[in-house]
C-alpha cells in the first residue's frame, strides 16, 4: 500500500502550480533552496524555447513545515507562472469588459494530447486539453521530488541523471566511476557525460532547430547506496520495477522504459545477459555482482547494485513547420497548431525522471519501514542494513 501521495493542480499557463506531497514522516529539514536548485536543472538545456526565458521557478511553501522541519502532514508547494499576466485573459472564465473572447484553438497536434482529449471529452477548444496536458506540470513534480531527494539523502541513497542520447547522437557511459559520471554529466546544460557526443549534440540540435524540427532521445537515472530488497515479489503491484515503470510512462512524451540495459539484454544470450553472484572480498554483505546487467533489479526487488532507469522520450510534437491536420470546427484540412515550444528537451526529461524514482524509492522505503518520525526511519533503515549484513 502506498504511503506518499502526490497530487499536482495547476494549468500551464494559469496562476502557478500546486503540488500536495502526504505521507511524508516527521522532522524531516527541507530547505527551498534544494528545491529550488532542482527546479533550475528542470529549465537547463540548449534546445528549449522561449518559456524558459520567461519562468524563474521558486517553490513557496505554504504548509507542513515549521521551522524548516516537516510536521508528518501533508506538505503543500506553490511555483508561480511567471507568464501568467501574458495569458490572463485567454485563462479567464469570461471575458471582461472590452475584451473579446480568445479564439478557440481548433487544429490539433499529431502526437500531443489534442485530438484524443478533444474526442474523449466532446470540447470545442483544444486549449481545454492543452493546459493540463502540457509538460509544464511536471515542475510541480520536481519540486515534490526534491523533497524525496532530502529524505533519500538522509538515509544515504544519491541519485543523478544523464543524457544517454539525443537525436541520433549516442553518449559513452563509464559505469565503473559512478561519482566521476555524475560530476561530468553535471558539467553541461544537456547532462551529458561524454565531451565528444556533447559537442555533436549542439550541433544536431542547432540544425533541426534551424528546420523547425524536434528531437527525442534517452535520459538514465542511477541511483546508489540502496539496500537490497527493497520492493516485492509477491504482488504485481508492488514490485518496485512496475511502479517505476508506471511514474517513468506518466511522464509527457515518454514512450519507453526500461531497467538498465533491457533491450540491449533481451538481443543476448541468459549466460551473458545475467549478472554472476560471487562471494565478497570485504564490504557490507557476503556476496558481490561483477556485473549490474539487470540493473540493480532482480524479481521485483533491490538487489543493492546501483538501481539503472532509463526512459526515452519522442520527438517534441509542436513543430514549427507543423504537419497536417484536420480542423475540429470545420473538418477541413489545416496545418497543425504552431505554438511556442521546445526542440528538445531531454535534458529535463532527465531531471522529471529524478523526480518521479525518488518519489516511487521514498515510497517503498515508507512501506517498509513505516515510521511516524525521520529518527525512527533512520533507526530502522541501519537496523535493516546490519540484519542484512549477518545474513
Amino acid at each position: 500500500m502506498r504511503r506518499l501521495q502526490l497530487h499536482t493542480a495547476g494549468e500551464s499557463h494559469g496562476p502557478g502550480l500546486t503540488a500536495l506531497l502526504e505521507g511524508l514522516p516527521m522532522g524531516l529539514r527541507v530547505d527551498p533552496a534544494r528545491i529550488d536548485a532542482e527546479l533550475a536543472r528542470r529549465q537547463e538545456g540548449y534546445g528549449r524555447g522561449g518559456r524558459m526565458k520567461i519562468e524563474r521557478d521558486r517553490v513557496r511553501i505554504t504548509g507542513g513545515l515549521r521551522r524548516g522541519l516537516t510536521l508528518g502532514g501533508p506538505l503543500a508547494l506553490w511555483i508561480e507562472n511567471l507568464d501568467y499576466p501574458n495569458w490572463e485573459a485567454s485563462m479567464h472564465p469570461e471575458p471582461r469588459r472590452g475584451e473579446k473572447a480568445p479564439k478557440p484553438v481548433t487544429q490539433p497536434r499529431p502526437g500531443h494530447a489534442d485530438l484524443a482529449g478533444v474526442l474523449k471529452t466532446g470540447t470545442d477548444d483544444i486549449r481545454n486539453v492543452i493546459e493540463r496536458a502540457s509538460a509544464r506540470e511536471t515542475a510541480a513534480r520536481v519540486a515534490a521530488g526534491a523533497v524525496c531527494r532530502l529524505l533519500l539523502e538522509a538515509l544515504d541513497v544519491r541519485l543523478f541523471s544523464h543524457v544517454l542520447a539525443i537525436g541520433g547522437v549516442q553518449s559513452q557511459a563509464d559505469y565503473g566511476d559512478l561519482a566521476a559520471l555524475a560530476t561530468a554529466a553535471a558539467a553541461n546544460d544537456l547532462h551529458v557525460a561524454d565531451p565528444e557526443a556533447y559537442a555533436r549534440m549542439l550541433r544536431t540540435i542547432k540544425a533541426v532547430w534551424q528546420d523547425g524540427d524536434t528531437l527525442g532521445g534517452v535520459a538514465e537515472v542511477v541511483v546508489t547506496g540502496l539496500a537490497p530488497g527493497l520492493g516485492h515479489y509477491v504482488h504485481w503491484e508492488r514490485r518496485l520495477d512496475a511502479r517505476l515503470g508506471a511514474a517513468i510512462l506518466s511522464i509527457p512524451a515518454v514512450k519507453g522504459m526500461e531497467i538498465g540495459p533491457a533491450f540491449e539484454n533481451a538481443r543476448m544470450r541468459g549466460s551473458r545477459a545475467m549478472d554472476p553472484i560471487l562471494p565478497a572480498k570485504g564490504g557490507p554483505l557476503r556476496y558481490r555482482r561483477p556485473t549490474n546487467r539487470m540493473g540493480g533489479l532482480e524479481g521485483g526487488m533491490t538487489t543493492g547494485e546501483p538501481l539503472l532507469v532509463r526512459g526515452a522520450m519522442k520527438p517534441i510534437s509542436t513543430l514549427m513547420q507543423p504537419l497536417a491536420s484536420v480542423d475540429i470546427a470545420s473538418g477541413q484540412p489545416v496545418k497543425a497548431l504552431r505554438e511556442r515550444s521546445d526542440c528538445t528537451a531531454v535534458a529535463a526529461m532527465g531531471v522529471v525522471m529524478e523526480a518521479m524514482v525518488a518519489l516511487v524509492l521514498a515510497d517503498a522505503v515508507l512501506e517498509e519501514f513505516r515510521s511516524a518520525t525521520l529518527a525512527d526511519l533512520k533507526a530502522a533503515w541501519r537496523l535493516y542494513r546490519r540484519q542484512q549484513a549477518r545474513r
